[in-house]
């Protein structure tokens, strides 16, 4: 056991491992089925991270591949550290170690709290081929991966992946998928409301009510019970 494991055992809560286990769906069959948990708060796991920024890549490659939950999301908060503090050739490596082990980022907060940070932030100026291979995947997580990674674009006015990722998707039948495109959605909505618009008016009728909803949220009432009437 290494240092960054000890501390994060001290910090354990037995109160807080069965709520964990529970929100991230860990009974059998369940898409969290077998993940481990300690308990411990986001904010306390941002402190380790800070704390043990300066962990070689191979280190944080042993948290990465750990079954306890926080470890592999300390390692996820530790790359995203280190990327935004280096220069294009380690981001590179960095962005290129993320893909490696991208079957160790499998959960919804895990996808949703580092694949915008390192797969969208390199890719901003670059070939977005991997997306759509991510996209087309069978595997639940890296399909979520490809349209969360698109949150960068929007941030930065760029919508068009977005939009053809989300079409990819309109009839996934996942719900962790339908809630992370309306999400995605929601946000190119606040940047270009018109657009969102646009897509919503040529798909609505067979968007998945879930991804409807969530596009929506920020609709006026009247607006947003005109696209969720069918």
């Amino acid at each position: 056991m290494n240092q960054i494991e000890k501390d994060l055992i001290k910090l354990e809560n037995p109160e807080k491992i069965k709520r964990f286990a529970r929100f991230f769906k860990t009974g059998k069959g369940e898409y969290g089925e077998g993940d481990i948990f300690l308990g411990i708060s986001v904010p306390e796991q941002r402190k380790i991270a800070k704390k043990y920024q300066k962990f070689e890549l191979k280190d944080v490659q042993k948290m990465l591949s750990s079954k306890i939950h926080e470890h592999r999301s300390v390692a996820l908060m530790i790359l995203i550290i280190r990327y935004n503090k280096s220069n294009t050739i380690k981001k590179k490596k960095i962005f290129d170690f993320y893909l490696k082990n991208m079957k160790y980022v499998n959960n919804w907060d895990l996808v949703d709290g580092s694949a915008r940070f390192i797969i969208g932030n390199y890719l901003l100026d670059k070939d977005r081929t991997i997306l759509y291979k991510l996209a087309a995947s069978k595997n639940l997580w890296k399909r979520r991966i490809a349209i969360i990674s698109t949150y960068e674009f929007i941030r930065h006015s760029q919508f068009y992946d977005t939009l053809k990722i989300s079409e990819m998707f309109l009839n996934d039948k996942h719900d962790l998928i339908h809630k992370a495109v309306g999400w995605m959605l929601r946000e190119l909505g606040k940047k270009n409301q018109k657009l969102l618009e646009q897509f919503l008016k040529k798909h609505r009728k067979k968007m998945p009510r879930t991804m409807l909803r969530y596009a929506t949220e920020k609709f006026s009432k009247e607006k947003r019970k005109y696209y969720m009437r069918m």
